[in-house]
């Protein structure tokens, strides 16, 4: 008895131990309670963990540079698309065809399966309509509208140096002006008018326009609309000259621990179900898998500008470097 009671311990140990192992280490780039919703589902149906920690693109490309000898964590989920080409470029992810990929259309994917999006979102301008209206000001409907001086000091916006949605607000700029690169920083010169401050992540400017902190700012539609859901007194407007979108996506990271669970929480990911949660965060999901009629806003109605997204990160160290000099430094 005494020997059997000391193997059913040795079993029990054996299980625990393996399931103490059965974790996943991830970078996010989602704001905080929608990871938070997806991994507690994930764990809920595969038991897997998921220990993740919430970055900004620009911080988990910068991360992971850092951690290219050792790294700490497996996947990359969430994050502006050029982020993900632009960790590919510097080899920092490795590639990956979930049997799921099939789903989505290719041009929201890598074609050497790097990469893959999980949906769209469109820079748009936010306007807290009760400081609108103290001040006596519009909403402004275009890119030429928020660099007038009546809206002088009154306007945020992220940090390119930090936020994904910060370069592509450059990169919008660039394509706009079909690649002429003086008149897009003529422009950006005017645009740092308006500007009281720079944030760290793409996402800080609305919510602090939604507190009535800052009347005006510049994100991406989906933050935007989802403060207004949860009682923000904010107006939505899409700049009418053409306005550029991300392609949130996501990667595994090259050599990270745990490899198999990186992959069963990458192809989860994919799964109608998630796609489903997804669809619910007024985005514009890219897999055939989820629903489409939850979004507030049809993107075949937008002026989307012609975006290039591998020149686009291959170019990003030097536009930023040049946003530095002639912006950041003031």
């Amino acid at each position: 008895m005494k020997k059997l009671a000391f193997l059913v311990s040795l079993l029990l140990i054996g299980i625990f131990a393996f399931s103490a192992g059965d974790v996943v280490k991830a970078y996010t780039t989602l704001e905080e309670p929608l990871a938070k919703e997806l991994f507690d589902k994930f764990e809920q149906e595969t038991g897997i963990k998921v220990e993740w920690v919430r970055l900004s693109t620009g911080e988990t490309v910068a991360r992971l540079e850092a951690e290219r000898e050792n790294p700490q964590a497996s996947i990359w989920v969430g994050g502006v698309g050029l982020g993900h080409v632009e960790a590919k470029q510097k080899g920092l992810t490795t590639p990956y065809k979930s049997p799921l990929a099939q789903y989505t259309p290719a041009q929201f994917r890598d074609p050497e399966n790097y990469w893959i999006g999980l949906y769209i979102g469109v820079l748009a301008f936010a306007t807290n309509e009760q400081r609108a209206k103290e001040l006596g000001l519009e909403a402004p409907t275009g890119w030429f509208d928020i660099i007038d001086s009546k809206y002088e000091k009154l306007v945020r916006v992220a940090n390119p140096n930090t936020s994904g949605t910060a370069y592509n607000v450059i990169t919008t700029i660039l394509h706009m002006f079909h690649e002429d690169e003086e008149l897009t920083f003529m422009f950006l010169h005017h645009l740092d008018r308006s500007i009281d401050q720079y944030t760290k992540s793409g996402s800080a400017g609305g919510k602090q326009a939604a507190i009535g902190e800052i009347p005006f700012a510049i994100g991406y539609a989906h933050d935007l609309f989802r403060l207004i859901a949860n009682g923000a007194p904010l107006k939505v407007t899409v700049p009418k000259e053409g306005t550029g979108f991300e392609l949130a996506s996501m990667s595994l990271i090259k050599n990270g621990p745990n490899p198999v669970t990186a992959k069963k929480l990458y192809n989860w990911m994919l799964q109608k179900e998630a796609q489903s949660m997804i669809a619910e965060w007024y985005v514009l999901p890219v897999s055939k898998l989820a629903p489409k009629d939850k979004a507030p806003l049809n993107i075949d109605e937008l002026r989307i500008v012609n975006q290039n997204f591998v020149w686009d990160a291959a170019n990003r160290e030097r536009l930023v470097d040049r946003w530095n000099r002639e912006i950041g430094a003031k």
